[in-house]
């Protein structure tokens, strides 16, 4: 099947997808994102999975939520929990990849390529289940910086490989874009400018990555 009739899918680890890109020092326009994997082919679905804190007066992510939900993107999202460990400190636990899997192989049977935009070698497992399939996969993070955010066989798994510094010009955001108001529009609002990730409130420790502050 030629690269332009490809029906392509994308899944985002939204919370390793910040860490990376925060790492290189640029942040993610996901109108941007959308429209480069648009270019490739026929881009069947963009699934974003992030966890939230429910219980906070204000969510710093709940913003992009609703801008990726009226732009393009299937939304995935589930309550963190919370826990004391046995220091006494409380975390937030928020691990998204059951929800991830469970979509990737749901979908695998209707699409030629799937991209993964996250490092965490728990998904090698996936890529293999998926390649079984016939479908080819790529996975985007990177190997530029101590250490990598990709895993080793996470990266030696795929069919593809792509360093995310590769495609910072594509899909990273343009300082001198102006945002614009209201959600709901197809431009990038202001929120978008960082992608910001919510915080986990005093004294609480996060787990498995999912928020970065």
């Amino acid at each position: 099947m030629s690269a332009q009739i490809e029906k392509i899918a994308l899944f985002i680890d939204g919370a390793n997808l910040y860490a990376t890109a925060k790492s290189l020092g640029f942040d993610i326009d996901y109108k941007r994102l959308l429209r480069e994997f648009q270019s490739r082919g026929y881009l069947l679905r963009a699934f974003y999975y992030t966890a939230v804190i429910e219980d906070q007066e204000y969510s710093s992510i709940r913003p992009l939520i609703d801008w990726l939900d009226y732009n393009g993107y299937s939304v995935v999202t589930k309550a963190t929990k919370e826990f004391v460990d046995q220091t006494g400190r409380r975390k937030v636990k928020g691990n998204m990849d059951i929800e991830l899997a469970v979509d990737a192989m749901e979908l695998a049977g209707s699409i030629d390529h799937m991209v993964l935009f996250s490092g965490d070698g728990d998904f090698r497992s996936l890529v293999e289940a998926v390649q079984r399939r016939g479908v080819r996969v790529t996975v985007i993070s990177t190997i530029t910086t101590q250490p990598p955010m990709v895993a080793d066989e996470l990266r030696r798994q795929a069919d593809v490989f792509t360093d995310i510094v590769e495609l910072q010009s594509k899909i990273g955001r343009d300082p001198t874009e102006r945002p614009a108001r209201d959600p709901r529009q197809g431009h990038t609002p202001q929120f978008l400018q960082r992608d910001t990730r919510q915080r986990a409130g005093a004294g609480a420790e996060i787990e498995d990555d999912d928020f970065e502050d």
